[in-house]
This record gives C-alpha cells, structure tokens and sequence, in this order.
C-alpha cells in the first residue's frame, strides 16, 4: 500500500518541478522562486495534491547539508582559516545587531522579553539554501559579495548550536546535556576531532579500495553513506547537521577523489534542494495569510527591513562594491530554514502559544518568497542604476599623451592587447568606463583613465590627433561601432584595428572600412580545434593546415555576408559554406596525406 502512495507524490513533485522551474527561469525569475510556487501550487493551499508538508520538510533539509557538503569540497583547509576573521567579525556582528534589533522590536509589539529574545535569534539567521543557491547560479561566490555572505552564513550554522541550548533555559527548563555541560561539551569536541582526524586519514584508504572495485553503483553509495553519517553523529551533539557536512567537505577539498564526489552527490543535492524549496512553499498558510493580511505582510515587511538596516552598514564596512550591497543585504534579509527549527523547540518548550508559532512559520516562509522577488528587482532596477551612477562621475583628468597607440576597453580582450604591446615597449593610452574595472586593473599596476571613448573630448585628451592607432577592444558592439563612427568622422588617419564579437559585428566594421578586426574567439577556438584533431590522431601537419584553410574560408565568408544585406541569405551562406568546407577539406586530404612532413609530429 505504501509503494503506490510514494510513487504518485514523486510524480507530483517532478512534474511540478518540470513545469514551474523552466517557466520561473524563463521569466527571468530564477529557480528558487519556481520550487518555491511548484510548493504553492501543489500543496494545501493549492491544488491539495501533497498534504503531509512537515514530514517532507524534515527529509528535504538533508538537501541543505548536501550543500555545504558540495560548497565544502570547494574550499581546502588553507581557505578556510583565511575565512575565520570575516566569520567571526562579521557574522558575529550580524547575528547579534538583528538579534537587538529584533528583540527590541519584540518587546515593542508586547511579547515577553524571553519570547522576544528567542525570536529575534531565530529570525536573524538566514536560509543558506536561497542565498549560496542564488550566489551559484549567479556566478558571484567567489566575489566579495559572495564571500561575505557566505562567511555570515556559515557563522549563523554555528549560532545554531548555543540558540538551541538557550532554548530550554528562557523557557525554564534544562540546559541541553542534562545538567552536564562539560560533558556535552567534551562529546562535541571528541565528534569534532574525529570528523578532522577521519577526514584526513581514514576515508582515503576506504575510497581508494572502493575505487578499486570499479563499481560506481557503489562509490555513489559510500558518499551518501559518509555524509548521512557525519551529519547524524553531529545532530547526535547536538550540532548542526550542516556545518558538520561542511567541515567534512573542506577537510576532502584536498582529496584526489574531489571531483567524483562531487559529481556523485550533484545530482542528489539538486534534487534534495529543490525538494526543500517545495516544502516551504507548501508550508506557507495562506488561510492564516487571508484572515490577516495586513498585519502579515506588515511583519514580513517589517523583518525585511530591520534586517537591511544591519546588513546595509555592513557591507559597507567590509568594502562590498556600491552596485553590490543591494545584493548582498536582499541576500541575507529573509527568515531562514533553521528558524523552522528553532520556532518547533521553542513551541515544544511552552515558550510559543501555538497561534504565534504558526504566524511565525508563515512569516518566515513568506520572506522566504519574496527573496527571488528583491533579487530580481535587484538585477534589473538597482544594479543598473549604480551602474548609470558609476558612468557619470566625473571622467578623470587626462594629461597631454604622445603615445602612438590608444587602446579603448581594457576587459579580458582589451588587456591582453595591452600586455602584449606594453612587453614589446609600445606605449598606450588605456581608455575605459567601468570603474570597477578600473580600479581591478589599477591595482596590478595598470594607467588606466576613466573616459567614454564614444564622447569628442575624451579621444581628444587621449592624444588621437598625434597618435597612429586605435585599438577598440569595448564589451559592447553598439558602443565599438559609435567609437568607430567617432574617429572615422575626426580622425582620419588614424589605423582603427578592433575587435569583433560575431559575423555580424564583423560585417558592421568592414562597412565602416575598419583597417583589422579580429574575431575574439576565432583564434582561440581554432587553436583548440587543432589540438582535437590531434588527440583524435590526425597529423599535426593536417591538423595546422585544417586551422588555416577554416581561417581564410571564414574570412572569404565574412566578405560574403558584407556583401549581402539580408539575414536570411546570412543563414543561407553560412549553411552553404560549412557543406562548401567540408568539400575542399575531402579535396585536400589526399594530397595533404601524401605530402605530409613527419617533422611535424
């Protein structure tokens, strides 16, 4: 009976998951916000398909240790001690000014200062999963924002361990460990070391005789064994089943089989996760919601905004980017997955009234929804905004230049082109507007001044009546095309060489009798493609010739399309031209095989 009843709620999930996810994706809202309304729509505040929403709850937070588990197996021991000060300095002073700030705010509404106490701890801490899930997908972990959260996170997960000791003792029962706090503390030590101690010396030898055996089935099951057990021995201390899976994950960063863990518990995380997030939107009680409204969503605000109050001067402090404080503070402002946690302990222990507990999960949960909601305004009002704000400074003064070269970009294309002339002793005038990366280039010791190439004055500054050439080397195609149009129409003589995004860049700038331009990823890929061509035991001589013939035809194919005006006959001579290489390519291969030099194999 039970197997039917197990199978119908796995359907129910996945084809919520494949419905909502790609469409909350699509919609440029990210995949946190789509599990999330998968949970509202399947759950019994939706369509009523999936009603046991606590037990589930509990099974999906292992997604959460799966996690940190995976975010672990990123960060060897050697980065992790470099975290410890941010961890510390700036998770300790996150956790305890939302905790005064909420307990105060507590006691204003006319809750005792315990209930007060126990929920402001509860609610500064916040959900690891929407923000390092948010953070992966966004590609920013390892960026200051990132870090920074990602250290205050980490420290909530160790907040955890005294908030739940202090539970029963506002509630007036007893500490955790029953009476015997050093011997609860000498349990958590012995676990702790033994977790460091295993970690380094005995899991190695068990993975590398499991690997012996060729069974993958099997190195699957020994990962999820390894971090199903760490994670109940910590829960066992009363620990954080997480951080416990973090720590063992630094502790493997170093291992040779990184790379197969991680690829063996990817798919169970994402899974899991996604799970969790399902939960949560379940959780949500919307009747609670409909009968209160505005003091819901008065709470939930309120919440929001105490904790941006602290975070704000926060990022400040530790020199997070102006453009990415917002981000950083949306990141962090929501209620978390161990508030449910702490909410159902502190119920248990008389100090919630069932009513409150339930107000509280929703409020959590709500704040929980609306996180994908300020991240996507974020991204598209706010960023953008510090960007604009950014641009319009005040360009920096620019002294009188007699260099013969100015370079206008110095991003990943631009700087390599500026290395390569500055090694060769050609001087450069380096132009840029982004004043982040400005000041990144700035700090390896780069002249880089901060101007529109696109504006009259500011290639005037730069010495583009004296100099002999302009390399455009800007992210954006419009903006190299203005800068194009700028100097063909005052300047002349200068040789333009630029950088081409795609074909149809390309044929842009040879309208505009561009004297060069490279395409950015041509020559690289062909370079790649060469070595393949190797690897698949093709001749380095066949190899280097293939690259070069691939090089004139695109080249022949470019000056067809500059030479035809509509898309349609662009999609048409690329296909004809592909069918048209494979051709002279069968054509060359004879000749080529018999004329080939061994020398150079």
């Amino acid at each position: 009976m039970e197997q039917p009843s197990l199978l119908v709620n796995a359907f129910v999930y996945l084809a919520a998951v494949v419905v909502m996810v790609p469409l909350a994706r699509r919609l440029g809202l990210g995949s946190v916000l789509g599990y999330l309304a998968a949970g509202v729509v399947i759950g019994p505040w939706g369509l009523k398909l999936i009603t046991n929403v606590e037990e589930i709850l509990h099974f999906a937070e292992f997604g959460v240790v799966l996690l940190l588990f995976l975010i672990g197996l990123e960060l060897n021991p050697a980065k992790l001690r470099q975290l410890w000060r941010p961890i510390l300095g700036l998770g300790g002073a996150q956790v305890a000014a939302t905790t005064l700030l909420l307990g105060l705010a507590g006691v204003l509404l006319g809750l005792s200062w315990s209930q007060a106490l126990v929920i402001a701890m509860a609610l500064s801490l916040s959900s690891t999963a929407i923000a390092l899930q948010s953070l992966k997908e966004q590609g920013l972990l390892l960026s200051q924002a990132g870090r920074s959260t990602f250290a205050i996170l980490l420290f909530q997960d160790v907040a955890v361990i005294p908030m739940l000791a202090a539970i029963p003792l506002l509630g007036g029962g007893g500490a955790i460990g029953d009476g015997e706090p050093s011997w609860q503390a000498l349990k958590v030590a012995a676990v702790i070391a033994f977790i460091i101690v295993g970690g380094h010396y005995l899991t190695r030898p068990v993975f590398r005789y499991i690997a012996g055996t060729r069974m993958r089935e099997v190195f699957t099951a020994f990962s999820l064994l390894l971090v199903i057990g760490i994670a109940l021995l910590m829960q066992a201390v009363g620990l954080s089943m997480a951080l416990g899976a973090f720590l063992a994950g630094a502790l493997l960063a170093e291992s040779e089989y990184r790379h197969e863990l991680e690829a063996e518990i990817e798919p169970f995380k994402g899974l899991l996760l996604g799970l969790f997030f399902i939960s949560v939107g379940m959780s949500i009680h919307f009747g609670l919601l409909l009968e209160q409204p505005l003091r819901v969503i008065a709470l939930v605000a309120g919440l929001l905004l105490l904790k941006l109050a602290v975070l704000w001067p926060l990022a400040a402090r530790c020199r997070i980017q102006p453009g990415q404080r917002a981000l950083f503070a949306f990141l962090l402002g929501q209620g978390g997955e161990f508030a449910f946690v702490l909410f159902t302990v502190a119920a248990g222990d008389g100090l919630l009234a069932p009513d409150l507990h339930q107000l509280l999960v929703l409020i959590v949960a709500l704040s929980m929804l609306a996180t994908p909601l300020l991240l996507l305004l974020n991204r598209e009002f706010i960023e953008p905004r510090f960007l604009t704000l950014g641009q319009s400074r005040e360009e920096t003064p620019i002294p009188p230049q007699e260099n013969q070269v100015i370079i206008a970009g110095f991003g990943r294309f631009g700087r390599v082109v500026g290395r390569l002339l500055h090694a060769n002793r050609v001087g450069a005038t380096i132009l840029d507007h982004d004043p982040d990366l400005i000041d990144d280039a700035r700090r390896f010791g780069y002249l880089v001044y901060y101007g529109d190439a696109t504006r009259h004055g500011v290639l005037e500054a730069a010495g583009a009546a004296k100099a002999k050439l302009l390399i455009i080397a800007l992210e954006d195609p419009n903006l190299a095309l203005k800068v194009v149009d700028l100097a063909r129409h005052h300047y002349p003589h200068l040789l333009i060489l630029a950088r081409a995004h795609d074909y149809n860049h390309a044929v842009e700038l040879m309208r505009r009798e561009v004297h060069l331009y490279q395409r950015e990823v041509l020559e690289s890929a062909l370079r790649l493609g060469e070595q393949a061509l190797i690897a698949l035991g093709h001749g380095a001589y066949w190899a280097k010739h293939s690259a070069h013939r691939f090089r004139e035809h695109d080249r022949a194919l470019v000056e067809a399309m500059y030479a035809t005006d509509s898309q349609d006959g662009h999609a048409t001579l690329i296909q004809e031209a592909r069918e048209d290489l494979a051709r002279v390519f069968a054509a060359d291969e004879a000749e080529i095989l018999r004329q080939d030099d061994h020398a150079w194999n």
